[in-house]
């Protein structure tokens, strides 16, 4: 009888420690399908030139979870954006796209409630947007002023440069310009600067070939008055 009693002992233990082990399994199974705030993360991206925010839930329990967006201000005034949304997790992630115009640099805490209140957290760290925005609009090319310099004048390589007006009424001969206290050239002198209609050589060699006929008419008029004399 002892026998069989320390038997039906050590079975009775053996079926307790199965038992508890088993417990033991089915729930830490249970805490690993459990919906947890680490299932749970979110991230900022454009789509078409605006912003949206997209919460990733990888929960494997399926349980539904309530998602709510709070937007923080530069003065740290936070206020909810948007109106909260519901999710189902999955093993492969189940996401949730908030359309939000979201700004660059600006902070959104995001809240989620699951399992009756069970999961009553933040996803951490808080979600921080990219530097920049999602704007498409390019800012208008500015026009570069009209430059008020003159363009330079090509060079000249065949021939020397032409002076202008002002070089050249400049730089002309005193002796080219006429000027009233010059003094008049003398009668008998040539003028070989002067040639045409503007030399005095015919005139003055005209009286001069008159002067000589006059004098030689002179001096034989006076030799035969002198004969004349001399033979009376």
């Amino acid at each position: 009888m002892s026998i069989s009693r320390r038997g039906a002992r050590r079975s009775v233990r053996v079926l307790g420690v199965a038992s508890a082990s088993a417990a033991l399994a089915l729930g830490l199974a249970g805490q690993a399908l459990a919906c947890d705030i680490k299932d749970f993360s979110a991230t900022a991206a454009c789509d078409g030139g605006k912003g949206t925010i997209t919460v990733k839930d990888i929960d494997r329990s399926g349980a539904e979870a309530e998602v709510t967006l709070f937007v923080k201000s530069l003065a740290g005034v936070e206020t909810q954006a948007g109106q909260p949304q519901t999710v189902k997790g999955s093993s492969a992630g189940t996401l949730l796209t908030f359309q939000e115009d979201w700004k660059a640099d600006t902070t959104y805490r995001i809240h989620v409630t699951a399992n009756r209140g069970q999961v009553d957290a933040d996803i951490s760290p808080a979600l921080t947007t990219p530097a920049k925005g999602c704007a498409t609009e390019s800012a208008p090319a500015s026009t570069p002023p009209a430059s008020t310099e003159p363009s330079p004048t090509p060079s000249r390589t065949d021939a020397s440069p032409t002076p202008s007006a002002s070089e050249s009424t400049s730089t002309a001969p005193a002796s080219a310009v006429p000027s009233d206290n010059a003094p008049s050239p003398a009668v008998g002198d040539s003028n070989l600067a002067e040639t045409g209609a503007n030399s005095n050589t015919g005139l003055i060699a005209g009286v001069a070939g008159a002067l000589v006929v006059v004098g030689g008419g002179a001096v034989w008029f006076g030799m035969r008055r002198r004969g004349a004399n001399g033979n009376s």
